[in-house]
């Protein structure tokens, strides 16, 4: 089978209602990374130096050489950004993403930030990349930081967050059992699941938008007004919006610089100035969507086998399994596991077939109010939709009607009338019925081909969500 294993499709044009509590219309979540001390660096048995995320934009790493000016940035961080902030944000539920060499370094730092009531949650074990890193290798480090934070802090992490993952990391988290939610993806405003094998894991995605660091990219804030600036766009769309999180990530050795907290601060101070706003740690918002949005497993269209799949919807398009067939070896995956995704892939089946194979699926449609519908022998879909434009109860003089357009209609096309009934009402299905049989074959063999679809649609919206 060809499988695609993203979800693009998310939660698509109506995600649900968060309910926040009090009825707040944002989530405002504030995430200081904790990373001074746990950076690359031959000290902490590290091939080379940092390089990334500092004043020193574009610098380059010095394999097995100690880089005193990028060392001293980082410490700044520690030594005074840190401080400062906790100042302005200790009355505040804020999310620390704490590297654990880093915390073992700062205990000064970690008593402040217990002090202050604030959510610890994991960052990894040394601040390093992992995109080329085996999944033994990463797992062992994902075990030694649970271990060394749950030490260093005096609680297991809750929550976690790599940063500069692999391809794998996001499953390993969830393997180990231990987190409440993971923060490695961008691809959202709001909480959502993620299934691996029998593991159900809550992702609470970050943000690099709304992010600190781009006062250390090449593309990027450079004042403190840009950030300010930033931050209150993306707070007044999602707040216009409702029912949206808002993530905002920080750095001590950036935003803890002076002329730039002073940004932060202000929009604090204007977030503050409205109603329903909830500024709540990741843990907090992690523990509201678990209790108000559990997550419920379904059966996956993408996932079933060839025969199962076919089971489930060969009938889509009346007495046509080959479409469903055909459609089970396209490149299927999430987004085709709604009712929207499914007829997609559905119809590209049955548009990419011969006209002979879908004028088959054509003439497989009972007439309407027919003699199959006269004798009971319908589908129970096609039972069900001309029951529900009234056509099971016809009177004698419409039977009559509908009787001979059919047959006029058959013997000029040579396949019957099709409609999807469920946009329709008995009158408006006769006047479409005497305006259709005016056609050239190829216009209303084109027409059927189309109303086949539209009722493979309302189909598979009994049967699927969206």
């Amino acid at each position: 089978m060809k499988r695609y294993p993203r979800d693009m499709s998310g939660y698509g044009p109506t995600p649900p209602a968060a309910q926040w509590p009090g009825g707040a219309k944002i989530a405002v979540q504030l995430v200081l990374n904790y990373e001074e001390g746990g950076e690359n660096n031959i000290l902490h048995g590290d091939a080379a130096s940092e390089a990334f995320l500092s004043e020193i934009v574009g610098a380059a790493a010095w394999p097995g050489q100690r880089h005193w000016n990028m060392e001293s940035i980082y410490e700044y961080g520690a030594r005074a950004g840190f401080w400062r902030l906790h100042r302005m944000l200790k009355d505040l539920p804020i999310t620390v993403y704490g590297v654990a060499t880093a915390l073992a370094r700062a205990p000064e730092q970690l008593a402040a930030m217990k002090s202050a009531g604030w959510e610890i949650a994991s960052h990894g074990l040394k601040w390093i990349e992992y995109k080329d890193a085996s999944p033994e290798d990463e797992a062992a480090d994902m075990a030694e930081t649970i271990r060394l934070h749950t030490e260093v802090v005096g609680t297991p992490p809750r929550g976690w967050y790599t940063g500069r993952c692999s391809e794998n990391t996001v499953r390993l988290a969830a393997e180990t059992g231990q987190f409440a939610y993971v923060a490695d993806s961008y691809a959202d405003d709001l909480p959502y699941w993620m299934e691996f094998e029998a593991r159900d894991q809550l992702i609470v995605p970050y943000t690099l938008d709304a992010n600190d660091m781009r006062f250390a990219t090449p593309q990027g804030f450079n004042a403190g007004d840009q950030f300010f600036s930033y931050l209150k766009d993306s707070f007044d769309t999602l707040y216009a919006e409702g029912g949206r999180m808002m993530s905002i990530g920080l750095h001590c050795r950036l935003i803890g610089r002076p002329g730039r907290a002073a940004a932060l601060q202000r929009f604090i101070e204007y977030a503050q100035g409205h109603n329903g706003v909830w500024f709540a740690t990741r843990e907090a918002i992690a523990d509201h969507w678990t209790q108000t949005h559990p997550h419920q497993r379904q059966n996956r269209p993408s996932g079933l086998s060839r025969e199962a799949f076919t089971a489930a919807y060969g009938g889509i398009f009346e007495h046509s399994a080959w479409v469903a067939e055909r459609a089970h070896r396209l490149e299927l995956g999430p987004m085709h596991d709604t009712a929207t995704g499914l007829h997609n892939a559905l119809c590209r089946a049955f548009r990419s077939a011969s006209p002979e194979l879908r004028l088959g699926v054509l003439t497989a449609h009972p007439d309407l109010a027919g003699k199959l519908a006269a004798a009971k022998r319908l589908t129970a879909e096609s039972t069900a939709e001309q029951a529900s434009a009234g056509l099971d109860a016809l009177t004698d003089d419409e039977r009559t009607r509908f009787t001979a357009l059919n047959d006029a209609y058959v013997q000029k096309h040579g396949f019957p009338f099709i409609i999807a009934v469920r946009d329709h009402s008995k009158a408006s299905i006769l006047a479409a019925f005497e305006r259709r049989i005016t056609h050239d074959r190829e216009t209303e063999f084109a027409e059927a081909c189309l109303q086949v679809e539209r009722i493979a649609e309302f189909r598979l919206r009994d049967l699927l969500p969206r």
